[in-house]
């Protein structure tokens, strides 16, 4: 508490990206039944004391918080009748936790679910009262490497390291047995018998996964019509073509078939997930690839599921709208492939797309995809600045700030927001434009042109004159090192680090002829402009 209460303190000195507050029920004072008080209030100013903590390091040191929720210990004053009573130890802390939920949905913290860990281990071996009463540990020693496992999972969700392709075997993987030797109605999947409901249940668990934003694709050693076959025509396959982003099967070895699959969805290797079920091949792509993530699998497919949510690939720390459209996306943009192999012209393809851009500037209800895209975006970026959810949450109503989102969509799908621009001003007549980043997934579409052109008229609505941009080179971004020059801005200074300074006169800018409809929600003046 006084390193959070200290502006001084080396906590808030520090300008952390997050700060972890670990906290358990006894720290809470929520580790005695309350019986003839209102219970309430105990846990009204247990979570009033962690709002305290969160206001405060974000006050002083700008940095979110990781809030954890909170295990109940297992020892019941009631039994089975304590979940009734409202002053049991139980009843207020899962009280405690739906308030911890709401707070960190209210404060843009991050949420480190240790209730549900612990309830995985199970509580009589999380809770160690020898440990507790000797060393004040609040959970077993036995325990650190699933809590410190858990943070590591996190840490690397934050930091934009969460897969986003599962890739998939097919024989004894998806379905059971080999669909090239016993043929479409020998393999087993489906109602009826455990095996068969196994594969079902698999089947699902990938559905489950693509419908929150993770690409699938298929790896298989087979011939293509044939791997196709149950894809098309079983009844009882969940899964279909349509929801397969890439497909390769051929007889390959999977590897080069790995790589070609990240090389066609436009994402690193270190984004893929192989579900696999031989040894040999799992082994040979961990020697291969590295990078790739190969869960080890059990014998009975009925686990799979199972540990492949337990490997904790995909982790997540927001959930937006543009996440549920991703999965989709990818399989769009094959339709899109195939439309611009048979257009005359890039222009007659652009046109073909009726494509719609739609600009508005940061709000609630983008604010997670926005700060999602500034952490994770590296290749289409300028600056490569990165900022919190609270960084984001205060630009929206700074005056000496003009954002930016812009969202796509085409005949074929929805993309959601695929770029945001960040100006601040710098005197009276001038922008600068500190983040400028855009999803790779539309370059070529000529967007960057429609967001300029947005981000020209609003300045010169408001009396600016110059726009000033800076590329900050670094290993990733390469792509966008023309991007000021090719949109006819002027170099006017570069240093030894390659870091290059344009600028673009208002007066002289004429707005381009754009392939797309443009729709704009309205942009409040500064009162400067007012």
């Amino acid at each position: 508490m006084q390193q959070a209460l200290d502006p001084n303190s080396a906590i808030n000195a520090a300008r952390l990206d997050a700060v972890l507050i670990a906290v358990d029920h006894r720290w809470l004072n929520l580790d005695q039944p309350n019986l003839t008080e209102a219970p309430g209030e105990y846990v009204r100013l247990a979570i009033s004391r962690i709002r305290t903590v969160v206001d405060t390091l974000r006050q002083h040191g700008g940095a979110p918080a990781i809030l954890q929720t909170m295990p109940a210990p297992p020892v019941p004053l009631f039994g089975n009748y304590d979940r009734r009573i409202p002053g049991s130890v139980r009843a207020m802390v899962t009280d405690a936790n739906r308030a911890i939920v709401s707070l960190a949905e209210e404060t843009g913290s991050y949420l480190l679910d240790v209730a549900t860990l612990a309830e995985q281990i199970g509580t009589d071996r999380w809770f160690d009262p020898i440990q507790w009463l000797s060393y004040k540990l609040p959970f077993s020693a036995d325990c650190f490497p699933a809590y410190a496992d858990l943070l590591g999972r996190m840490l690397g969700a934050i930091r934009g390291k969460a897969r986003k392709c599962l890739v998939l075997d097919l024989d004894n993987t998806l379905w059971g047995g080999v669909v090239g030797d016993d043929g479409l109605t020998g393999i087993h999947i489906g109602h009826g018998n455990p095996r068969g409901e196994a594969f079902l249940a698999i089947q699902r668990a990938v559905m489950e996964l693509r419908e929150r934003g993770i690409i699938l694709a298929i790896c298989s050693k087979n011939d293509d019509v044939t791997a196709r076959g149950p894809f098309r025509e079983h009844p009882d396959m969940l899964l279909r073509e349509n929801h397969i982003a890439a497909f390769h099967a051929n007889w390959t070895d999977k590897p080069s078939n790995l790589e070609a699959i990240a090389k066609k969805l436009n994402i690193g290797l270190e984004a893929l997930v192989l579900l696999d079920d031989n040894p040999a091949e799992r082994a040979q792509v961990r020697a291969a690839l590295p990078m790739v993530a190969v869960p080890e699998l059990p014998e009975d497919p009925s686990w799979y599921p199972w540990h492949l949510a337990a490997a904790g690939y995909f982790e997540a720390v927001t959930f937006s709208s543009e996440d549920q459209l991703r999965a989709q996306a990818y399989t769009s943009d094959l339709q899109r492939t195939e439309v611009k192999a048979k257009a005359r012209d890039l222009g007659d393809y652009l046109a073909s797309l009726e494509m719609v851009v739609r600009f508005a500037p940061f709000d609630s209800k983008g604010r997670q995809r926005i700060v999602q895209l500034i952490n994770k975006t590296n290749q289409f970026n300028l600056t490569t600045r990165r900022y919190t959810e609270v960084e984001v949450r205060a630009m929206e109503t700074d005056k000496n700030v003009f954002t930016l989102q812009a969202r796509l969509a085409d005949k074929f799908g929805d993309l959601g927001m695929i770029g945001i621009i960040i100006c601040r001003s710098v005197d009276e007549f001038t922008w600068d434009i500190d983040t400028w980043l855009m999803s790779c997934r539309v370059l070529g579409r000529q967007v960057e042109q429609a967001m300029l052109d947005k981000v020209a008229a609003e300045a010169k609505r408001r009396g600016i004159r110059r726009l000033v941009g800076t590329y900050a080179p670094t290993a990733k971004n390469a792509i966008v090192s023309e991007h000021y020059k090719q949109l006819g801005f002027q170099q006017i200074e570069s240093s030894g680090e390659n870091v290059t300074v344009w600028h673009l006169d208002l007066a002289a800018y004429i707005s381009p002829k754009l392939p797309m409809r443009m729709e704009e929600a309205m942009f409040a003046l500064s009162e400067a402009a007012e």
